[in-house]
């Protein structure tokens, strides 16, 4: 299992997708930063949120590079150094997405709260089903612990696959704002939406993996647990 080519095979495409994001995050993340913005990253989040009436959000700094994330539980947005003090259209792009999340939060988008309940549940099943996929190999096929292994692995795909439209639409939510609140110029959103659009990107690697990961599980392991 470990070194089986059969899972590079399957798995291949979403790699080299991965791959493709990163290099594109880091072309169209590199190219927005050299473009100024009126507003740092922190100081356009705020605006976005206090102009949405949501002023129960607090925005912080957070340590490393690109960590930019909002925290439902606590209602925070945290942006990384050089998101929360940059005056860069990237700086505001990021900003702005991390914004989107809050609002989704705040408006109750059904897709974030589906999404937030089942992260226990992906987190759970990415080590213990593959744990369990590996004893029933080990013990002789052991169909039973096999697709129980699988079954909980799907939670990964499904958290996944409600990811996809949570991310999409905080971007969509961004880019509505700054043009609205005039953050950002019709001109200058092309490099805003090449940073979120390459960003994107690597949310559909991530899912396509999980799919064909779990598709590998399959293919592999229920036929022989058959014999």
């Amino acid at each position: 299992m470990f070194f089986d080519p059969l899972y590079f095979l399957i798995v291949l495409p979403a790699f080299l997708l991965g791959l493709w994001a990163q290099l594109r995050i880091r072309v169209n993340y590199a190219a927005a930063e050299q473009m100024p913005a009126p507003l740092s990253g922190a100081a356009a989040a705020r605006h976005i949120l206090n102009s949405a009436g949501v002023t129960d959000v607090e925005i912080e700094e957070t340590p490393g590079h690109l960590s930019d994330h909002y925290d439902p539980r606590d209602r925070v947005v945290r942006l990384s150094p050089e998101v929360y003090h940059g005056r860069s259209l990237a700086a505001v792009g990021i900003a702005a997405h991390e914004a989107g999340h809050a609002l989704q939060h705040a408006y109750q988008y059904a897709p974030l709260a589906i999404r937030n309940a089942a992260v226990p549940v992906a987190g759970f099943g990415s080590n213990a089903g593959i744990i369990l996929i590996i004893l029933g190999a080990i013990l002789n096929m052991n169909a039973l612990l096999i697709w129980l292994g699988i079954a909980l692995f799907s939670g990964v795909v499904f958290f996944q696959l409600v990811n996809l439209p949570v991310e999409y639409n905080a971007s969509a939510r961004a880019k509505q704002q700054l043009a609205m609140l005039g953050i950002v110029s019709q001109d200058q959103m092309y490099y805003v939406s090449r940073v979120l659009n390459a960003a994107a990107l690597t949310y559909v690697a991530a899912t396509l993996q999980a799919l064909l990961t779990l598709l590998y599980f399959i293919v592999r392991f229920t036929g022989r647990s058959q014999e």
